[in-house]
């Protein structure tokens, strides 16, 4: 049986660990673009993979001067196109199977 670690920060070490200001947590929030447990930012309990991307989000924010709805769409299209990748690229090994087995 294996088990997985899963980490919670609250606010505070959320801001620590992100180098990033609360009211820019509140507003990443806000937007969806990550789901804290909780129902206020004084209770709210992230996973620890969601520093990732509210790193991202603060980035795009501050770098590219977006407004946070458009962090949210670029995080979203982001996403898609790294999913179309990885299609891509499994079926091209799919097809590569195929046309190599029809040579034999």
């Amino acid at each position: 049986m294996s088990s997985t670690l899963i980490v919670q920060l609250d606010m505070e070490r959320f801001c620590e660990e992100a180098n990033i200001p609360a009211a820019f947590v509140i507003e990443i929030v806000e937007h969806g673009i990550i789901e804290p447990q909780g129902r206020a930012p004084d209770a709210w309990r992230f996973e620890d993979y969601e520093l990732v991307t509210a790193k991202r989000a603060a980035k795009l924010h501050q770098e590219l001067e977006l407004e946070w709805e458009g962090v949210a769409l670029a995080l979203q299209l982001m996403e898609e196109v790294q999913q179309l990748r990885a299609e891509n690229r499994r079926l091209k090994q799919q097809l590569g199977r195929f046309v190599g087995n029809s040579n034999a």
